[in-house]
């Protein structure tokens, strides 16, 4: 099986090891990593087992001290040396993204190319510090004292990271991880493993402590003390809404970092007319780039009904014109979601709404794995399409009269990650800013917007916490005092 996987992609290994305490490990090849697209076993992972994430805790542990000491010039040295070797390595990492995720080359090479921004974001905070002097003389009786803060590292840190982006989103963890200072042991996604651990040889490359990073492809039931173990003193958790709040009922006093799901809307109001190509094409970029396996996906798009049917017109068009197929071809646009029962769910889920007088405009058919690019309308809002989290190549369009209903349907979800607002009316952008209950407003743009430098996370049932590398290492670091007194 190795060797037929190897002359099918000559790119990836016949096997790959686990890294624990910066070393590579290579006890078994007992995770089989499957291409999306064909589903053929390409290549096999090492799993590591119970007491290989006691020996990674036991060695992040050690670390901390050490990390906490490297000096920040060191840290950024480490993370500018990943840049290098990421932007040398881009085309292996982009063709690694498209087997083990199913993302057509355009979208693997955008991750890469967002992987190394991430790292570069994260060299420069490592040496920007972050304490502050106080004023301490409030009053007579605090003259004569001064007060300075300094950030420094909560110490070692777990990251359980999901399949949807699993480069970039494995990075928003480990690059401030190390800007900051802390130790970690990872659990990537056992679907997607690959990036991960070729992030890791390049980690190993470093001079970074020994045990300052494991990373470990993990059995479920050996997954307990990434979530659990009271001497790692952070969790940063990216997935499913159900198991992120399971973690954190788990993880005992540690800090925790929940990146959940979420079923984004995005609002076009009525002085969109003139600009309706341009909104077409962000809103179909939202909906379906990727096929759709983002949290920020736009899956609710709110119209001001009279530009409701030019829209569609538009929306259903972009939506016919998407080339779906093999990933590894540089044609195909829309590539197959993580395997096919996350397709039959979505298939089901289109099915009920049709049952319950939705209609499909495009789309809706399935070939394995693929979904086809799905526009409809008329969808009940206590649908599981519309009130879940879809997660796939699904946007639902609704019209709106009034602009404040529009804002309380928005509202009207468990989630709250992100939302868009296409508006030329500053006022209406302030109002929606100050009453969305999500996480980010985006006006002028589609709510799959991010840069990875902005704080990124939401609120209600879509998690608690920043990313972005910045707000990340705050997470990671907690403020320690200093009092001085004079005389």
């Amino acid at each position: 099986m190795g060797t037929h996987a190897k002359e099918r992609n000559p790119m990836l290994a016949e096997r790959y090891p686990y890294y624990l305490a910066n070393r590579p490990m290579q006890p078994n090849a007992e995770l089989p990593v499957t291409d999306k697209y064909t589903g053929e076993v390409v290549t096999r992972v090492a799993v590591a087992d119970a007491a290989a994430v006691e020996e990674a805790i036991a060695a992040a542990v050690r670390a901390t001290g050490p990390m906490r000491r490297l000096a920040p010039y060191a840290r950024q040295q480490v993370l500018e040396h990943c840049v290098r070797r990421f932007q040398e390595r881009a085309e292996e990492f982009a063709l690694a993204l498209c087997i083990e995720a199913g993302k057509p080359l355009r979208d693997a090479r955008a991750e890469v190319t967002r992987l190394i921004e991430t790292f570069k974001a994260a060299a420069e905070e490592a040496v920007r510090g972050g304490g502050e002097v106080l004023n301490l003389e409030v009053s007579q009786r605090t003259a004569g004292y001064r007060g300075f803060t300094q950030r420094v590292p909560v110490g070692p840190c777990s990251f359980i990271t999901p399949f949807n982006f699993p480069l970039n989103l494995v990075a928003h963890k480990v690059a401030p991880a190390i800007a900051a200072g802390c130790p970690f042991v990872l659990k990537p996604s056992d679907r997607t493993p690959v990036s991960a651990l070729l992030m890791a040889e390049v980690l190993a490359e470093t001079a970074l402590p020994e045990g300052a990073f494991s990373v470990l492809p993990t059995r479920l039931e050996d997954v307990g003390p990434f979530i659990e173990d009271d001497r790692l003193k952070l969790l940063s958790f990216t997935g499913s809404e159900k198991v992120g709040w399971d973690l954190k009922a788990r993880a005992g006093r540690k800090k925790v970092v929940l990146e959940l799901g979420g079923n984004a809307a995005c609002v076009v109001d009525a002085d969109q007319a003139g600009r309706l190509d341009f909104v077409a094409d962000r809103i179909a970029q939202g909906a379906f780039f990727q096929a759709g396996q983002s949290c920020i996906s736009v899956q609710r798009v709110l119209a001001h009904e009279s530009l409701y049917d030019a829209l569609k017109e538009r929306l259903v068009a972009r939506a016919k014109a998407l080339r779906a197929g093999n990933p590894r071809d540089e044609t195909t646009t829309l590539g197959p979601l993580i395997d096919e029962p996350a397709a039959r769910r979505l298939e089901g889920w289109i099915q009920q709404a049709v049952e319950r007088g939705a209609r499909v405009l495009t789309g809706g058919g399935r070939r394995g794995a693929l979904l086809e690019a799905t526009v409809l309308e008329g969808v009940p809002e206590d649908a599981a399409l519309c009130a879940e989290e879809a997660f796939g190549p699904v946007v639902l369009l609704q019209p709106f009269r009034d602009f404040d209903e529009a804002l309380s349907r928005v509202n009207d979800s468990r989630y709250g990650l992100q939302a868009g607002l296409f508006t030329q009316d500053l006022s209406r952008a302030m109002r929606a800013w100050d009453e969305l209950e999500v996480g980010g407003v985006v006006v002028g743009d589609v709510p799959s917007f991010r840069v990875d430098t902005m704080p990124y996370g939401g609120v209600k049932g879509s998690g608690l916490g920043r990313e972005g590398v910045k707000y990340a290492i705050e997470d990671m670091t907690e403020v320690r005092l200093l009092v001085l007194r004079q005389g």
